[in-house]
């Protein structure tokens, strides 16, 4: 089989030789989108091939990667970040799938790895994902009667590990394009919507959380999915006790207590939301609860981290040196 590597680029003069460097030679055809680098991207990546294109960037990844795709000639389309690294180990296991590759699999995924340690949105040390498409799909008609075109694709899991090693945060960029969205359509995909909270639990700032409210406001009385809901109620606790603002606490915080899995956040924002009130010992059940009595959803250490540092510094203000202690040695484990 042969393989073609799509990438889409910006800026990424610092890590994009060492990203090349691992996978280039299992390529048989490279083709790097450019979307506005100021830096020497460009001057790098044709070091690698002459396959290199400017693409006007619009604030969509998906149109820029349709376009990367629409360049390629080979069997299978790789892609790849210039933030991911194969090491020697897994550039072997890839020249063996390579060689090995049977035709009629159309994905293959690859385990993305590193992502707790960099702070992504995921909340996975490693996660399988789609990297490699059958650039042409054969319909395939299936079943001895009643017959019909095979819509799922034919899925294989590979035992390869991609190193995910970003040099910087994009959070700003994700959050603008996010409410850049919501501005055109009305609203967001239920994907992005989900990554839209995850993203503001993981990395969101004050402000950012302030600026989402609206929207997440609107969708609670929309959404239909108990699993949006919660996404909803999440983000709104958050900003009602960014805001102290109880009326608004009580309301989403209540949505979410009503519910057979109450997540770990809303629990660990009542604590944050009572100790801020310098109801302490009220604070201490809800961190507590946070810790050992609910689950995330967005953040895990919403039940780990979060509440054992509100439990320490609680536990100080009160007085209590031995759970301070006790729960500043869990906070330090977790650190």
């Amino acid at each position: 089989m042969t393989f073609s590597l799509c990438m889409i680029v910006k800026n990424e003069a610092e890590i994009l030789e060492r990203c090349l460097d691992s996978i280039s030679d299992l390529m048989d055809e490279i083709i790097i989108v450019d979307t506005g680098s100021t830096d020497q991207t460009k001057e790098i990546a044709k070091k690698y091939t002459d396959k290199v294109f400017d693409f006007e960037w619009d604030d969509d990844f998906s149109a820029a990667r349709n376009f990367a795709f629409s360049k390629a000639t080979m069997d299978y389309i790789y892609s790849a970040d210039a933030d991911e690294v194969l090491d020697e180990e897994n550039h072997e296991k890839f020249r063996m799938l390579k060689e090995a590759l049977l035709p009629e699999i159309e994905i293959v995924q690859m385990y993305y790895t590193n992502q707790l340690e960099f702070n992504t949105t995921y909340n996975f040390d490693e996660e399988l994902r789609p990297k490699l498409y059958k650039r042409i799909r054969t319909p395939v008609w299936v079943d001895p009667l009643h017959e019909s075109v095979r819509l799922d694709p034919v899925v294989f899991d590979s035992d390869i590990k991609i190193k995910h090693c970003p040099t910087s945060e994009h959070q700003n960029r994700d959050f603008a394009i996010f409410q850049k969205e919501i501005a055109a359509n009305g609203k967001l995909s239920e994907k992005l919507q989900k990554m839209y909270a995850r993203e503001l639990f993981i990395s969101g700032s004050d402000n950012d959380f302030l600026t989402a409210e609206p929207y997440f406001k609107k969708r609670l009385d929309k959404d239909s999915s108990d699993e949006l809901i919660m996404h909803d109620v999440c983000v709104l606790v958050k900003c009602a006790r960014l805001r102290d603002d109880s009326d608004a606490m009580l309301y989403a915080a209540g949505r979410a207590l009503a519910a057979d899995d109450t997540p770990s956040e809303v629990v660990f924002e009542l604590g944050e939301f009572y100790r801020g009130r310098h109801n302490y010992h009220e604070a201490v059940m809800w961190y507590y609860n946070a810790a050992f009595e609910t689950m995330p959803i967005l953040n895990q250490k919403y039940n780990t981290l979060f509440p054992f540092m509100g439990l320490h510094v609680t536990y100080v203000i009160l007085g209590d040196r031995e759970k301070a202690a006790k729960y500043g040695t869990l906070m330090r484990e977790y650190q």
